[in-house]
């Protein structure tokens, strides 16, 4: 089809189907995802390959496959409808004069990964509404949630439960790494085990937070004890510079790792972190959700940097 045909056929029906279709596979998933009929969610893929003119799927069994013209319109799909996200976020800010004040609570493992996005997409649609952040980890936030001190945290969880009168929102899932120095003895291992690590020097969170308990237990299932010798940190900026001085091993998020390991500052070690803390969610009190304010505005922006996270390749 030429580009004035396409321009003129496509829909946003249309770019919502391959999109979801891209990240759930199954008909019946993405049916589910955007509450239309299985026939309805067919009806728009044949639509969209006839306005494309090639196939943009292939069948297996009952799931489909995207084919390579398929995953490239997916691409441009999501870009489309995060652009149309956004405008509707200016939209939303500017008809209802969002400028209250919003206290966060975040850890330091995610605070580089999702609140830049945020805070951009956030300050970008409602310039005068007022965010402090505030870093730590999830056992000295949780009370502070509590009390009403902070309206939102954002933590990494282990072990998910309930919590009363609390909301929480699931936003996107990135497993840790274990990262040394260039110069670090281990640094060059093509293979390790974690017997091979316990005995090193190490960054870990403190003794009394949620992280470190799933650390200790990650030790515990390969029949491992913690390292002794640690050092206890919640500063991102100070562990980088740790491991650059110091034979020390460290887990970062993965892609604040990769990046730092493009660049030369650190190797990522071939350890298999099993998921661990690989979940982000953010957390608030029911009864401090306000239909339109700042803190709706605020977790739609967190929604959509976190897609953002997902659907944006490393590199």
């Amino acid at each position: 089809m030429k580009g004035n045909d396409f321009h003129k056929a496509i829909t946003l029906r249309h770019l919502r189907v391959i999109a979801a279709l891209s990240d759930l596979g199954l008909v019946a998933r993405v049916s589910e995802a955007l509450n239309v009929t299985q026939p309805a969610v067919s009806k728009q893929i044949a639509e969209l390959e006839r306005i494309v003119g090639v196939p943009v799927v292939t069948r297996t069994k009952n799931r489909l496959y995207l084919t390579a013209i398929g995953a490239r319109l997916a691409e441009h799909a999501k870009q489309v409808l995060g652009q149309v996200d956004r405008a509707a976020f200016d939209i939303e800010a500017m008809a209802t004069g969002v400028s209250g004040s919003l206290a966060i609570g975040v850890v330091s493992s995610v605070a580089p990964v999702l609140l830049p996005g945020t805070l951009s997409l956030l300050k970008g649609s409602a310039p005068h509404a007022n965010v402090s952040v505030f870093e730590g980890h999830f056992v000295s936030l949780f009370p502070e949630l509590e009390s009403g001190a902070l309206d939102v945290v954002i933590a990494r969880i282990w072990q998910p439960r309930e919590l009363a009168g609390i909301e929480q929102m699931s936003l996107h899932s990135e497993p840790l790494v274990v990262a040394a120095g260039r110069t670090h003895p281990l640094a060059r291992a093509k293979s390790l085990e974690w017997a091979d690590v316990a005995s090193s020097q190490w960054i870990l969170p403190q003794a009394n937070s949620v992280a470190r308990q799933a650390v200790d237990t990650l030790f515990a299932e390969h029949g491992l004890t913690t390292p002794t010798n640690t050092i206890a940190s919640l500063s991102l900026a100070l562990n980088l510079e740790i491991l650059r001085v110091m034979p020390t091993l460290c887990l970062l998020p993965q892609s604040l790792a990769q990046s730092h390991a493009a660049r030369g500052d650190l190797v990522i070690l071939p350890l298999d972190t099993h998921g661990l803390l690989s979940e982000a969610r953010c957390f608030w009190r029911t009864d401090r959700m306000t239909t339109g304010g700042t803190m709706s505005l605020f977790l739609k922006c967190l929604q959509q940097a976190a897609s953002d996270v997902k659907t944006i390749p490393y590199g």
